[in-house]
């Protein structure tokens, strides 16, 4: 008989690894093939030695691939023969390091069926347990402290698992096997409702915050990522009073909804927004409302969306099992703008006031992370990356010579780590304009390097010399690459992709600053990631005030009536029209700001006088556009000189004013103007550059007629159109548009 020869082979697997039962996957696999060995988590990844016959061995290394554990991601794989060892069994080793970790931290997964199976199962001794997880669910990022990612280096490492949860832990043919967060009733964090002083209140807690909430009361709830301030979505009272505690007078709230069936009757969801919803990561997903939903109108005013998310861990099952509460006011439990509570005792302390009651539990957080937030659709947006995708890397095509930390913008703050090919975009961070905000992204700079083990040689930051995040560079002891805000956006899309230029950017945006030291917003640029032309804009108009035409809509309003008529009409703003006509004769900054246009025209029409968040006015113009989706679209002009392509918006706005059509009809002709404007700029920028490649990027890209209409114009005359897919198209995505500009300028020598 002949005997076939073994072979032992190692292998090293790069991506996300671990903390997703990649290890016990391993285990059984290699124990189904009959192969001895071992594997193991080191700062890198995971290392594997298979030994036994040729064709198993091959057999293991395919299906290693194919059969990955459903949270795991490989990036690279490695194989490479080595000595015979001749031992017997399949090991599990001990997790090793030697130098710094490079290995991926799994983002925080939703409570897998499995696991749900078993919270709702009576006979299950994890029945009702708020805490049920195993290898392919559960707490990631927001627990752990240090990688390599095992139990001892978790904010679970002060619950010492019972003898059964050892076992499951232990067992290689269980579900548990090596899961980090395993717990249990009798072993693992408690959960426990207290009164406003921090008092624990008597009963069950689920029964008892389901009785509150049908009672009209507002609960804050500790979940997974920090606290959320919870009301039922169909009780007016509730919602009103929740909108004044918080001081958050109009920006729509998010819903948490129990079950897909309750999210269509609620909102319009196409296949591609379900399976969002449904999606690993449970988004926020913003949809159209259905007429009648049964909600308070004082969940989402000025908007024709809602954002709607899933349960995602098993505490929120919990919330909706065996009462009929029907969808639930899910909003971040803080004051308004402030940062995410995370920990009991300060929650105690900053919620004061704002909650009837708290729903807490013992498992500490290791780092406050907002909920993700996606526009659905055909071409669905991020809006806000968070909860379910950080700290997941991008691989990009570029190769960084050096470590960088880029630092991001001042709205919808980011940081980015660029280390090679890698870039790891951080959570939602805040408005830095806001002191506690603030105080959290000085927290980050400091931690985010040191977490992820990268010494950034270089900081990236925007140009506009008033942002705090510039600013705090300054302090820092090292080289700093200023990065054109506009630019940012547009190598921020093109690295998402894997593309590296040339494309014709369309930016447009609310504030930006230009190199010539005015306020850029609706850009027409050419360009790669070391460099970029600015081959056009929005005609540009005054911007009074600075800072206060973001907040007073009238002012960009009359700046755009003095520009297109050549005086302000009495009784056109909320304001006389002689002193706006004062106002607008000072001497101010100039702007080409898309998000100003928005705001103006809203204005004009009466839509908007005041935006108490940002971009209301420009979300109630679009609203009353996509109520008359077939409106004619007004004038404009598009005008060539001095080597510049400027959108002319003023026959647009005399077309506004002169108008006697219903309100739909002149916000949906401008919604079309300003497309066909944007999209016939960039055809002829292609035809004169020969680049094919169109960009769309900036936060009025999130205005779906906008969006839509230009990308479908393009498309129609052949031209590739790129919109984000994996990084918020508004400032969350700065960061990794200043890193990667920084990292090309660095590689052509350039700084």
């Amino acid at each position: 008989m002949r005997v076939t020869q073994a072979v032992r082979q190692r292998l090293e697997v790069r991506g996300r690894v671990q903390g997703v039962g990649f290890r016990p996957f391993v285990y059984t696999l290699a124990a189904s093939e009959a192969l001895s060995g071992f594997v193991g988590n080191d700062e890198r990844g995971v290392f594997i030695e298979v030994e036994g016959p040729p064709p198993r061995v091959a057999r293991f290394v395919e299906r290693l691939s194919a059969e990955a554990p459903p949270l795991s991601r490989i990036h690279d794989l490695a194989c490479a023969d080595v000595a015979l060892r001749g031992e017997p069994g399949f090991h599990i080793l001990k997790s090793t390091r030697a130098q710094a970790a490079e290995v991926e931290i799994a983002p925080d997964a939703n409570t897998c069926p499995a696991c749900l199976r078993e919270l709702l199962d009576k006979g299950d001794r994890r029945a009702g347990y708020p805490f049920i997880n195993c290898t392919h669910c559960g707490p990631r990022y927001t627990i752990v402290l240090d990688r390599p990612y095992d139990r001892a280096v978790t904010t679970m490492a002060s619950f010492p698992m019972c003898a059964a949860c050892q076992a499951e832990y232990d067992d290689p043919h269980d579900r548990r096997f090596h899961a980090q967060p395993n717990a249990c009733p009798r072993c693992g964090p408690r959960v426990w409702l207290s009164d406003p002083q921090g008092r624990e209140l008597a009963g069950a807690p689920f029964a008892q915050v389901q009785a509150r909430l049908l009672a009209g009361e507002i609960i804050a709830i500790k979940g997974l990522g920090g606290f959320h301030l919870a009301c039922r979505a169909e009780d007016d009272e509730a919602v009103r009073r929740l909108r004044a505690r918080k001081g958050r007078a109009a920006r729509p709230f998010a819903l948490m909804v129990p079950d897909v069936d309750a999210a269509h009757r609620l909102v319009k969801l196409t296949p591609q927004d379900q399976a969002l919803l449904e999606s690993v990561a449970r988004p926020i997903l913003l949809c159209p409302r259905r007429e009648g939903a049964a909600i308070s109108p004082a969940v989402a005013p000025s908007t024709d969306r809602l954002g709607l998310m899933l349960p995602y861990t098993p505490l929120h099952h919990l919330l909706f099992q065996g009462a009929a509460l029907g969808p639930l006011v899910m909003t971040s439990a803080n004051p308004n703008a402030e940062p995410l509570c995370v920990d009991n005792d300060e929650a105690l302390s900053r919620l004061a006031g704002l909650a009837d009651a708290l729903l807490l539990h013992d498992r500490p957080i290791a780092r406050g992370v907002d909920d993700s937030v996606i526009l659905g659709g055909p071409d669905a947006l991020p809006i806000r990356r968070a909860r379910g995708y950080v700290p997941e890397p991008l691989w990009l095509s570029l190769k960084s010579p050096a470590p960088i930390l880029a630092l991001g913008g001042e709205l919808k703050s980011t940081l980015c780590l660029l280390r090679g090919h890698e870039a790891i975009l951080s959570e939602h961070l805040g408005t830095l304009s806001n002191p506690a905000a603030l105080r959290n992204f000085l927290g980050r700079v400091a931690d985010w390097p040191r977490f992820f083990e990268i010494e950034p040689a270089y900081l990236a930051v925007d140009l506009h010399p008033g942002y705090a995040s510039t600013r705090h560079a300054a302090k820092l002891d090292r080289p700093i690459i200023k990065v054109q805000h506009h630019h940012a956006h547009l190598a921020a899309c093109l690295a998402e992709h894997g593309l590296e230029g040339p494309a014709i950017g369309l930016i447009a945006d609310g504030t930006g600053y230009g190199t010539d030291g005015q306020i850029w917003g609706g850009e027409i640029l050419l360009g790669d990631l070391a460099r970029f032309d600015r081959i056009g804009s929005l005609y540009p108009f005054t911007l009074q005030g600075g800072d206060a035409a973001a907040y007073d809509p009238w002012r960009p309003a009359a700046a755009l009536l003095l520009a297109a008529l050549g005086e302000i009409p009495e009784g056109s703003l909320p304001v006389p029209s002689a002193l706006a006509t004062r106002l607008m004769t000072r001497e101010a900054l100039q702007t080409t700001s898309l998000g100003r246009l928005f705001d103006g025209v809203a204005s004009i029409l009466g839509i908007c006088s005041k935006n108490r968040f940002e971009a209301e006015a420009a979300m109630a113009l679009e609203a009353l556009a996509v109520a008359a989706p077939q409106a004619p679209a007004l004038p404009w002009a598009l005008i060539e000189a001095e080597g510049q392509r400027r959108i002319d918006w003023r026959p647009t706005v005399r077309a506004l004013v002169a108008s006697t059509a219903p309100l739909e009809i002149k916000a949906a002709g401008f919604h079309a103007a300003l497309a066909a404007a944007f999209a016939e700029a960039a055809a002829r920028t292609a035809a004169a550059s020969g680049v094919g490649l169109v960009v769309l990027s900036g936060g009025c890209f999130i205005n779906t007629p906008f969006r839509s209409g230009v990308r479908a114009s393009l498309e129609a005359q052949g031209l590739r159109v790129l919109t984000h897919q994996r990084v918020p198209t508004g400032d969350g995505g700065l960061a990794l548009g200043q890193a990667v500009v920084a990292a090309a300028r660095l590689s052509a020598g350039l700084r």
